[in-house]
This record gives structure tokens, sequence and C-alpha cells, in this order.
């Protein structure tokens, strides 16, 4: 299963129904809202997505790999019943990194090193880089009755899902992979699901500035 359909489900609909608010993330994509780093869809499941770095385990001794191994065993044990592990291939944004090469070449003071950075740019430019490829990781969960929050409103949910996000990050330690953690998960999220959304698109336009500022509670939805 795709992190699309896992997310979305079936087919994703455009245009605006089922109530969306102007000046919302309703009114773009198919979902009620982002809250804490949580997705909440339109047929009221709460999603947790959390991105690992992964680690060539066959780097590690016989012993490290064991390990792991029994570290992440111990985590399936206790892991939601519904977890997902999604893998995402797309073409690394070699434009992010020119933009960060010409940002140090316009600070290097040293005439060679500056020759140096300026040669990568020309070699991404004549296409050597075409075909690199970026891979992603994602453990992906949803809130189900056995996590139990303190009460069914969606601070308690949205608060219980991170609680299970932090139990994976602690054994994942162990498994020596790291979860990464954005200092604005809401973006973080938002900017994830529209380059899942728009595969093509968002590799050419990014979000608009201010988007981020739509991530408001949805009034009407939920109650407190």
């Amino acid at each position: 299963m795709s992190l699309k359909e896992f997310v979305f489900g079936g087919q994703v609909k455009t245009g605006h129904s089922g109530g969306a608010y102007r000046d919302s993330i309703q009114a773009w994509l198919p979902i009620k809202n982002i809250i804490g780093g949580v997705v909440i869809t339109k047929d009221n499941r709460f999603i947790k997505i959390l991105e690992v770095l992964p680690v060539n385990i066959y780097l590690k001794s016989a012993g490290d790999r064991q390990n792991i191994i029994s570290a992440f065993a111990s985590y399936l044990k206790i892991a939601p019943d519904d977890l997902q592990m999604i893998a995402r291939t797309l073409p690394a944004d070699t434009q992010s990194y020119v933009e960060q090469m010409h940002r140090y070449a316009e600070q290097e003071e040293n005439a060679a090193c500056r020759e140096m950075i300026e040669d990568s740019i020309q070699q991404i430019g004549l296409g050597i880089a075409r075909n690199a490829m970026q891979h992603r990781f994602f453990l992906v969960f949803q809130y189900e009755a056995r996590m139990r929050a303190k009460r069914n409103t969606v601070s308690a949910i949205v608060q219980r899902l991170n609680e299970e996000a932090d139990t994976a990050r602690r054994y994942l330690d162990l498994c020596e992979l790291e979860v990464l953690e954005p200092r604005y998960s809401d973006n973080f999220i938002l900017k994830l699901l529209y380059e899942i959304l728009s595969k093509k698109t968002s590799q050419r336009v990014r979000l608009p500035d201010g988007v981020f500022d739509m991530t408001t509670a949805v009034h009407g939805i939920y109650e407190e």
C-alpha cells in the first residue's frame, strides 16, 4: 500500500465539497485538518506519519545486526496493529542543492574552493545528476480503539498518537534508526501531502509563501 492510498483511500477527488472552508487546508487538500503533526481525514481517521532515516545493516557487525533485529522485533510486538512501513522513490531535488551550492560559492573566499564548487554546479547542469534518485522511508499508523485516549476529543486523540510516536522513536533509536523531528510538524506534513498529490508539479513548483498559515482549525467539525 502506498502512502497516498493509506492516507486518502481510493480515488482523490478535486474541487470543493463537504463544507470546505475558504482559506483553509480543506479547500485544496482532501483532508479535514492537520493538528500537532497528525492528519485528520474526511472519513474521520487520525493518521501519524514519521519519516525514518535508514541504516545499512550490512555494514554492522554480526552482534550489532542481531541487536537491531531484536529491538525492531520488540517494537513490532507493541506497535499499532495497522502499522505501515512505506518507501517513496523519486528524483533527487537537485534544484535545492544547486541553490545551496551557489550560496556557498558566494561566501567562499578561497578562489580554488570557489572554483571547485562552481565545477560541481556545472556538472549538475550538464545532466550528470539527472538520474539521481532520492529514497524516503516512513512509518505510518492511525488511531485505534486500543490506544485509549483520555477523552474522545481531537486534542486527546492527537496527544495519544504523538505518545505512540514517542514510543516508536525510543525503539527505533535502539535500532540505530533516526526519526526526523521537524521543527514545524504541521508544515512538514502539509509539504509531504502536496508532494504525494502533485508528484510532478511539486518537483518544479514549491508551495507558495503563506500557505502554511492555512493550517488552522476547521470549525464545526469536532467538539472539544
